[in-house]
């Protein structure tokens, strides 16, 4: 029979000072008190008790080193799910945001577009107005510069001439030609007597034949 104190009781047997005063308690292990200090008596049955608890510390290592790793393994994949979720969270939102992009640039692209066609119809249609302007004020004046030349050479005072010499506006009007052949007739013989024309007289711009000696071809 041997005595030990309670630390080297707990260390004999392999567990804590509270075990040990928890049995000394339940009365599996004898004790007594020397000089004020607590002895546990270690006797045979004790020592049986000691080897039965020695052998089934290791299935309990065991159970408890098990436990630690499957913890271990739930714990790995977990951290592995919540990188899967992530990175999927991640692709999302990059995917979300090319869309919206890609959805920008085409609204910018048809607006520019849109643009561009208007500014070119506005162009042509501002061309197209311009020279119809033009044209409507070469016409108006080529009309108002005709008509005054024809009322100015209408206007002219015919000057004395032998009696042979016939105004050739006059002529005209007489044989009821039309406005425009008329003009057409007498630019003609302008023209004419500016070459030399004996038998056309051009007398302060106005042009003159003489029908008793000459034959006209009108």
């Amino acid at each position: 029979m041997d005595k030990m104190n309670v630390a080297e009781a707990a260390e004999f047997f392999g567990v804590s000072k509270e075990a040990i005063h928890n049995r000394i308690r339940r009365g599996s292990l004898n004790s007594e008190i020397v000089d004020g200090q607590k002895y546990v008596i270690i006797d045979e049955s004790s020592s049986t008790s000691t080897k039965t608890v020695k052998r089934t510390s290791p299935k309990k290592l065991t159970k408890t080193n098990t436990d630690s790793k499957y913890y271990e393994f739930l714990e790995e994949q977990n951290s592995k799910l919540q990188k899967k979720v992530e990175t999927l969270e991640s692709e999302t939102r990059s995917l979300r945001d090319q869309k919206e992009q890609m959805l920008i640039d085409e609204r910018q692209k048809i607006e520019s577009i849109y643009k561009e066609k208007d500014e070119q119809l506005k162009s042509i249609i501002n061309m197209i107005s311009s020279n119809l302007i033009l044209e409507s004020k070469a016409v108006i004046t080529e009309d108002e510069s005709l008509e005054a030349e024809i009322e100015t050479l209408e206007v002219h005072t015919e000057p004395v001439v032998q009696e042979q010499w016939t105004s050739l506006n006059k002529f005209l009007k007489e044989q009821n030609y039309k406005k425009s052949k008329r003009e057409k007739i007498y630019k003609k013989f302008c023209k004419k007597a500016k070459k030399g024309d004996k038998t056309i007289l051009i007398k302060n711009d106005n042009c003159y034949i003489d029908l008793n000696r000459f034959g006209y071809d009108l």
